[in-house]
């Protein structure tokens, strides 16, 4: 990866998640003070996102399983946040050599850089479904944020479908807080889970966290099923969702009713500020996605950027935390101060440990590519747009448009307001599908500017 001379004038870091702050803490403690920018109002990052001002619910009810390591984040933050200029509620949407573009609150302006750090995180990662368009439709990760910052549930009774941890750890919250939860369904088979064993005992503690998450899921009496294929969300435009239909492990069809969905596959990088900054990515054959490349210590292929967490590989908060750590003693290495090696070998043990894990997460629940086929015609692909399966696979067909980015500029999907988060990676496997190749094969959607929407009424501040 590449190095080059740097000043330690202006660090900056975007992302106050586990990464960011630890990678802020490690930083402070050396005796550089970076710039902390991040999107949300509060610090925390998503799994440990704070409640909003006011607010006042114990940290059992709000993070669970995850109270104590979200209170002792929250601690560290808290004594490093006057040493550092933090900068909340702040969008950064584009970039260019040495200069992130930024609004908040409206009002845009830049920050200069002579090193920039990537702590950007994760989305949800989703299969589309006939009628997932419906009002009621979640990702997991918006039904959880709706819990933790609202303390609200996203519907009355509620199903939870996809595959992945976070889809036994929302489950869970929803139903500790008291929601009703109407059923659990997941798309990997039991068997997957046996053959991923010997892989997640790399982290026994975190393989017990989640059985204890089942357990206490049957413990309420709340139906779970495994391997199952889903059908179709049910319901119409002017009430909503109203039901959900899938194929049993059995090969039975079963309906639950409900009032709300949330949906969702493991998760996502968030990789747009990297691709603009032009740092390389690879094929993750064992999640099946394209995840930035970076050395083992968080050097990406551009000089003097940077990346740790789930934006560069998806490994949890745990990892999160450990590479916050690396990833600033990589940057002090480059900027040649001295080092702590000892440190950075534990950071670097304890990581090789998670990906191990990592590896078995893939094995034991693993990417329903094969439902991107057999989606029906008349299934939408892109919500933002409103884009078919029928409409893409024509693309394909009728264009030639065997690329992604292609394929976008034919037929618009991927050109919605979530600019491909929720749909890109189904649209390729609907077009790697059609056109007979590989999902590697037909690329990815590169990042644009800006990154998330902006208001026409952005004013520009100096900086």
């Amino acid at each position: 990866m590449a190095t080059a001379r740097l000043s330690s004038n202006k660090v900056v870091i975007v992302g106050a998640g586990p990464a960011g702050i630890r990678c802020a803490e490690t930083l402070l403690a050396a005796g550089v003070k970076p710039i902390l920018i991040d999107e949300n109002r509060r610090d925390g990052g998503q799994i440990y996102r704070r409640q909003p001002e006011g607010f006042t619910r114990d940290y059992p009810t709000l993070y669970g399983t995850e109270a104590t390591k979200a209170r002792d984040l929250h601690l560290s933050f808290d004594r490093l946040r006057g040493a550092i200029d933090y900068r909340p509620d702040t969008l950064v949407w584009n970039l260019t050599p040495g200069q992130l573009c930024c609004v908040s609150q409206g009002k845009h302006s830049t920050v200069d850089y002579d090193a920039l750090i990537l702590c950007t995180g994760a989305t949800d990662r989703l299969m589309p479904i006939e009628g997932w368009q419906l009002a009621g439709t979640y990702s997991l990760g918006g039904a959880q944020i709706a819990l933790k910052s609202q303390a609200v549930s996203i519907g009355h009774s509620v199903v939870f479908m996809g595959s992945g941890p976070l889809l036994y750890l929302v489950a869970s919250q929803y139903v500790k807080a008291g929601a009703n939860v109407a059923a659990v369904l997941d798309t990997s088979p039991l068997s997957k889970r046996i053959l991923a064993m010997p892989k997640l005992l790399a982290r026994p503690g975190l393989l017990f966290t989640g059985m204890k998450l089942l357990a206490q899921l049957y413990q309420a009496k709340i139906p779970v099923h495994l391997g199952i294929k889903p059908q179709q969300v049910l319901g119409d435009a002017a009430s909503g969702v109203s039901g959900v239909r899938v194929s049993t492990a059995r090969g039975e069809t079963l309906t639950v009713n409900c009032d709300a969905v949330a949906l969702g596959y493991h998760l996502r990088p968030e990789t747009q500020l990297a691709d603009l900054a032009g740092c390389r990515l690879r094929f993750d054959e064992a999640s099946s996605q394209w995840l930035l490349a970076v050395d083992e210590d968080g050097r990406t292929s551009v000089s003097g950027v940077y990346a740790a967490g789930d934006g560069s590989k998806i490994r949890g908060a745990d990892a999160a935390e450990h590479a916050g750590r690396l990833v600033a003693m990589a940057l002090l290495e480059d900027l040649h101060q001295p080092l702590n090696a000892g440190l950075r070998d534990e950071q670097r043990h304890a990581l090789a440990v998670m990906d191990q894990f990592r590896l078995g997460l893939a094995q034991a629940f693993p990417w329903p590519s094969a439902q991107a086929k057999a989606l029906p015609d008349a299934a939408i692909v892109c919500r933002c747009e409103m884009i078919s399966a029928g409409e893409l696979r024509r693309t394909v067909s009728e264009k030639g448009a065997c690329e992604v980015n292609r394929a976008k500029a034919f037929s618009r999907v991927g050109m919605g307001r979530c600019q491909g988060r929720y749909c890109s990676q189904a649209g390729a496997e609907v077009i790697a599908a059609a056109a007979g190749v590989s999902v590697q094969q037909v690329g990815r959607q590169r990042g644009q500017a800006p990154v998330k929407p902006l208001s026409m009424l952005t004013e520009e501040v100096s900086p």
